[in-house]
């Protein structure tokens, strides 16, 4: 019996077995249903992106900042400034929910069988227990975001997977969470071995309502042999992922058959 934690899908297996995926596996599937085949099902991954390492680093730094005021239960002083009556969330398991790679937060969906599990940034409380989801971003931009407009949708879905999740596992959770953007300064005349950042507190209104039927259609894909069509990139044209691996395999068995003539 293979485990539920196995790299790829197996229909015979997994028709049954549980499977698990993460947040990001989510969001390819709904931006190319064929990268997410080729990935799941096939083991074909996307190149992998560079490790943002400034990003992570505003990230652990925000996180300490904020469990200071966990610790002591108060408000932080940019909840304050925007208002907002809460505290962030005390809970034992958080570093477990943090954990992106291994743990995280993760419900198993039934209706699809499969285990859907994220890592959050943050999570704030009301007085009356109605939990803020938060997420931290990190960016250089002449102009910063101020606004839910300013926002990318991957970045959108990600808020309201998080919000799923926390429904899934029995919290009263707010329609509205946070981004505590830090745009970093570059109009600075040196940079005297520091960088200045703006911070923002970017509210969004999420709607989750899409998250459990995308999942039963991940699983009928993932089951079918059948491998999807392209998907459509965030640019409205195909998948730059689909028409690189179109193209490359083309040239390839060009090469591939002008070897075999020749030889």
């Amino acid at each position: 019996m293979a485990s539920k934690w196995a790299k790829t899908f197996d229909p015979a297996i997994h028709s049954k077995e549980p499977f698990t995926i993460s947040r990001t596996k989510v969001d390819m599937f709904t931006e190319c249903p064929r990268c997410s085949y080729l990935d799941l099902r096939l083991g074909v991954k996307r190149p992998s992106m560079p490790s943002f390492t400034l990003n992570n680093a505003v990230d652990e730094l925000f996180k300490r900042e904020f469990d200071i005021h966990r610790a002591a239960a108060t408000t932080h002083p940019l909840m304050k400034s925007y208002g907002i009556d809460a505290v962030p969330f005390q809970d034992e398991r958080m570093d477990e929910w943090r954990d992106a790679l291994r743990r995280g937060i993760k419900t198993h969906h039934m209706e699809s069988n499969l285990i859907l599990r994220g890592g959050i940034d943050d999570a704030w409380v009301t007085p009356d227990g109605e939990l803020i989801i938060v997420d931290y971003k990190a960016t250089s931009k002449k102009e910063g975001p101020k606004s839910e407009d300013d926002l990318y949708d991957s970045y959108k879905k990600q808020m309201e997977v998080y919000q799923w999740l926390f429904r899934q596992n029995g919290f009263k959770v707010s329609s509205t969470g946070y981004f505590v953007y830090a745009n970093g300064n570059s109009d600075k005349e040196a940079f005297d071995a520091k960088l200045e950042f703006e911070i923002n507190l970017i509210p969004y209104t999420g709607n989750d309502s899409w998250v459990a039927p995308t999942l039963v259609r991940m699983h009928t894909t993932l089951m079918s042999d059948e491998i999807p069509e392209v998907g459509i990139s965030f640019g409205g044209g195909p998948c730059e992922h689909c028409v690189y691996r179109e193209n490359a395999g083309k040239i390839l068995l060009k090469i591939h058959k002008e070897g075999k003539k020749k030889s």
